[in-house]
């Protein structure tokens, strides 16, 4: 799982990508691709 300060460019890389918040986080989920994976922090 990546973490970056910035998740909207990430999205973009794959359009199975989702945000999602849990936890007061951040996440970008794929599950098509997890290896697009990433956390905000």
């Amino acid at each position: 799982m990546k973490i970056k300060n910035s998740l909207k460019s990430l999205k973009s890389r794959h359009r199975a990508n989702r945000l999602v918040r849990r936890k007061g986080r951040i996440y970008i989920i794929n599950k098509v691709a997890p290896r697009y994976k990433a956390r905000q922090g």
